[in-house]
Parts: structure tokens; C-alpha cells; sequence
């Protein structure tokens, strides 16, 4: 894990009194483009993980890319990049990505949270998991962006992700491989987060799961064609 890195404005802000309410942020006009959109959500206060985060972390992408591939949230690399996906975890997917032959440079890249949440230990930012209310608060943003790509197919990479896209919880092991069609149409394919296979601890059984993943990633190739 990273050291904590430098104060910023947003958390010197944080540590004020805890009487002090930031005040609610205007109403925008719809953005136009992506471009827009990552502009806007700069001074996102939808929830309060902005406090401690160093920035929002935006998807990544072409505008029209026919698939959007949702994480859960920023790591500690990625909060300290501005750029989703460039950690351990995002060096995981670009090589799996790469075998399945998906050109990350033609698809689009987000998370279902926008800033990231982590517990501090020593100089070191511990990762922690957002909940439904942080979830249900971003959720905003990622409407946002597929609306404004409106790709033929979603990736939720991981529970987090499937909540945000689905409105609720579902059992990503059970449901692994399959596709599901919201009711506006958009068709949500299901699968682990890369970081998953990070986390085990027998090699053996780590490319197991990689073998599994790409096998996924080769079912995305062929729904993307469909």
C-alpha cells in the first residue's frame, strides 16, 4: 500500500468543525459529454467520501464505446492518478483484456464509486468497502456516463458494481458468466473483480482463476459482437 499522501484542500476541510455543512451543490444542466460530465463531478459532495479522498477518479474512454466495464471503486494508485484502473488490479485486467484480444483503448472504463474509501493504518490507506448509501449516492454519475455512451453491454466486475447497475444485491459466484437485461434494455454481464484473483494466495490456484476470468472476458468479446 501507498503512504498517505500530502493534505489536500478537500481534507484540510474535513477537519473543520462538525457543525459545518457543506451547502447543497446546485443543480447542473445535463451534460453534453463525458468531457462535461468528469468536469461536473470534480466537486462532487454527493456523499462524503470526497473528504478524504485526494480527487474524484471519472471513467475512461471513447464516447461511443460499445462496451462499459463498472469496478467497484478507486484504489490507492488510482486516487493519487486521477485515472481508474492503474493499479495492481488495473495491470491485472489490462493483461487479462489483452489475451481475451478486447483493445482497452476501444472500451470504456469506471467504477460504481467514484471516490476512493480506505481506513487509515500508520502511513498506509487500508481499502474499505462502500456501502449502499455510498453506492446508491454515485450511482448519479454512472447513470451519467452510460447515458451519455449508451453502450450495448455492461461489465460489472464484482458485487459493488452489479448493485450499482441492478438496484440491488445479487449473488455474483452463482450468477457468474450470465447476463442480465435491465428493464431499459441494457444488458449486464456478470463477473469477479480483477483484485479477486489478486487476493489468493496459492499460485495455482491464483492462474486457476485468472484462466476463469479470461474464459469471462472471452464471453464479453462474443457479446460485444452479438
Amino acid at each position: 500500500m501507498a503512504t498517505t499522501p500530502p493534505t489536500t484542500a478537500l481534507q484540510r476541510d474535513a477537519k473543520r468543525p462538525a457543525g459545518r455543512i457543506p451547502a447543497p451543490q446546485p443543480e447542473l444542466a445535463p451534460a453534453a459529454s463525458i468531457g462535461e460530465a468528469r468536469e461536473e463531478a470534480k466537486g462532487c459532495r454527493r456523499c462524503p467520501l470526497w473528504r478524504d479522498a485526494t480527487q474524484t477518479v471519472f471513467g475512461e474512454g471513447p464516447e461511443n464505446a460499445d462496451v462499459v466495464f463498472v469496478g467497484e471503486q478507486p484504489g490507492d494508485q488510482e486516487d493519487l492518478a486521477g485515472k481508474p484502473f492503474v493499479g495492481p488490479a488495473g495491470k491485472m485486467f489490462d493483461s487479462i483484456l489483452d489475451d481475451a484480444e478486447i483493445d482497452r483503448r476501444k472500451v470504456y472504463v469506471t467504477n460504481a464509486v467514484k471516490h476512493f474509501k480506505f481506513e487509515p493504518r500508520g502511513k498506509r490507506r487500508i481499502h474499505s468497502k462502500p456501502n449502499a448509501g455510498e453506492i446508491q449516492a454515485c450511482r448519479w454519475w454512472l447513470d451519467k456516463e452510460l447515458d451519455l455512451i449508451k453502450p450495448n453491454l455492461v461489465v460489472a466486475l464484482g458485487a459493488t458494481a452489479a448493485q450499482s447497475l441492478l438496484g440491488k444485491a445479487v449473488p455474483i459466484t452463482r450468477m457468474r458468466g450470465g447476463v442480465v437485461e435491465r428493464e431499459d434494455g441494457l444488458r449486464v454481464f456478470l463477473t469477479i473483480h480483477p483484485s479477486f484473483i489478486l487476493r489468493i494466495r496459492e499460485q495455482e490456484d491464483k492462474e486457476a482463476e485468472r484462466e476463469r476470468f479470461l474464459k469471462d472476458m472471452r464471453k464479453v468479446r462474443e457479446l460485444m459482437r452479438a
